[in-house]
C-alpha cells in the first residue's frame, strides 16, 4: 500500500496509506458514525460527491457480499477509515472492500486519526478535501479546493435516466428517483406494490398519466434547492395523489409547500439517531444521511404540521400536510443499514393510499 494524504481546504493534512483505486479525488468530507453497514453506506447514492469518513475503527472485516448494495454503481468520491481489513472473514463475503473500491475506481485512505478528523468536521463544519499522493504540492491543492464550488448536479448524476417497471399485484406507486436506495424499492415490493421508477425530471402530468395510486419521493444527494424541477412537479401532484417523502424527498415536499431549508453544520449521518413522534412521544432509533434540514420556523406559514423532531438537536424530522394526503420524514424507514424501528411508515403510506380514494384505472 502506497502512502497517501488527505488535504483539507483549511490547510490540514492527514497522512496515511491508500487502498482501493490508486487515483486522486476531491469531495465534501463528511463522517458516518455507524458501527456496521459500510457496504450500504458506500453504495448509497446520497453520498454522491462526498468523501466519507467512518468513525468505527476497524472496517472491512466482514467483506462485501452481493445482496447489500443500495445501488449498482457507488457514487462516493472516497472512503476514509482508521484500519482496513484486507482479508475479511464472513460466510457471506465474496470479496474484500479493497477489491471492490479498486474495481469501482474509488480511492480509500487508511491509517489516519479518524477521531481527530471527525472532531475537526464537528468544529468547522463539513470541508472540501482531496485524497492525494504524498508528494503533491499541498499549497496548490489547498488553493484549488478553496476555489472550487460545491457540486450542484448530484441528483442528475445518480437518478435513473429512463423509467422502468417493477411489476406487482398491489397498488401502483410511482417512485421518483432522486438517488434512490434499493432498500426503499424493497419496502414497496414487500407490500406487493406495482412500482414504476421514474427520473427526477418527470413532470406532474406524466406521473398522473401513469395512474399512480401513490407517489414516493426518494432520498438523494445535495441541496434540495438545486432540484427546482422536482419542486414544481410536487406542486402539481399535491392533493391529486397521496405522497410519501423520504430524506431529500422530505425536503422537496417542504419546499413545494412554502417552507425553507438550510445547510446543517456537519449533518446527520449514522444508524443510531433518536427521533421523537410528537403525537405519541414514541422514540424511534433511525438511520440518517443528510446535510440539509427543513427550517422549523418556516413551517408556520405553510399548511404543513410538524410531526417528528430529532432528540439530539431538535431539528425537523417529519411533517404532514393539514389538508392533502401527504407526509414525509427526514430519516430512512427502510433502514439500510440501521434499525428497522421506522419501517412501519411504509404501512402508513399504504393506509393513506387505501383511505384516499378508489384505485384508478392504470394506463
Amino acid at each position: 500500500m502506497s502512502e497517501k494524504i488527505l488535504v483539507l481546504e483549511n490547510g490540514e493534512v492527514f497522512k496515511g496509506y491508500g487502498f482501493g483505486a490508486d487515483v486522486q479525488m476531491s469531495g465534501e468530507v463528511v463522517f458516518n458514525t455507524g458501527m456496521t453497514g459500510y457496504q450500504e453506506i458506500l453504495s448509497d447514492p446520497s453520498y454522491c460527491g462526498q468523501i466519507v469518513t467512518l468513525t468505527y475503527p476497524l472496517i472491512g472485516n466482514y467483506g462485501i457480499n452481493r445482496d447489500d448494495f443500495e445501488s449498482i454503481t457507488p457514487a462516493i468520491h472516497g472512503l476514509i477509515v482508521k484500519e482496513i481489513e484486507l482479508e475479511p472473514s464472513h460466510w457471506r463475503s465474496e470479496e474484500s472492500l479493497h477489491t471492490l473500491l479498486e474495481a469501482k475506481g474509488i480511492p480509500g485512505l487508511a491509517g489516519i486519526d479518524t477521531r481527530k478528523l471527525t472532531r475537526l468536521i464537528r468544529e468547522h463544519g463539513t470541508l472540501k478535501g482531496r485524497i492525494c499522493a504524498s508528494d503533491v504540492d499541498v499549497a496548490a491543492v489547498v488553493e484549488m479546493l478553496k476555489a472550487s464550488e460545491w457540486m450542484k448536479n448530484q441528483v442528475e448524476l445518480v437518478s435513473t435516466k429512463d423509467p422502468y417497471h417493477v411489476p406487482g399485484k398491489g397498488k401502483r406507486v410511482v417512485l421518483v428517483d432522486f438517488g434512490m436506495k434499493h432498500g426503499i424499492l424493497h419496502g414497496l415490493i414487500e407490500r406487493q406494490c406495482d412500482v414504476i421508477v421514474v427520473p427526477y425530471k418527470t413532470t406532474a402530468e406524466e406521473i398522473i398519466r401513469l395512474g399512480a395510486d401513490g407517489v414516493l419521493l426518494s432520498n438523494g444527494p445535495g441541496n434540495p434547492e438545486d432540484v427546482p424541477e422536482a419542486i414544481e412537479m410536487i406542486k402539481g401532484i399535491l392533493g391529486k395523489v397521496p405522497i410519501f417523502g423520504i430524506c431529500l424527498g422530505h425536503q422537496l415536499l417542504a419546499l413545494a409547500c412554502g417552507a425553507t431549508t438550510s445547510r446543517l453544520r456537519f449533518g446527520h449521518r449514522g444508524s443510531n439517531h433518536p427521533v421523537r413522534e410528537l403525537a405519541t412521544g414514541k422514540i424511534d432509533i433511525t438511520a440518517q444521511n443528510h446535510g440539509y434540514t427543513v427550517d422549523a420556523e418556516s413551517l408556520e406559514a405553510t399548511e404543513l404540521e410538524l410531526t417528528h423532531v430529532a432528540v439530539n438537536d431538535g431539528t425537523v424530522e417529519g411533517v404532514q400536510h393539514k389538508v392533502y394526503p401527504a407526509f414525509s420524514v427526514q430519516y430512512h424507514p427502510e433502514a439500510s443499514p440501521g434499525p428497522d424501528d421506522a419501517n412501519h411508515l411504509f404501512d402508513s403510506f399504504m393506509k393513506l393510499i387505501n383511505e384516499n380514494k378508489k384505485q384508478p384505472q392504470h394506463v
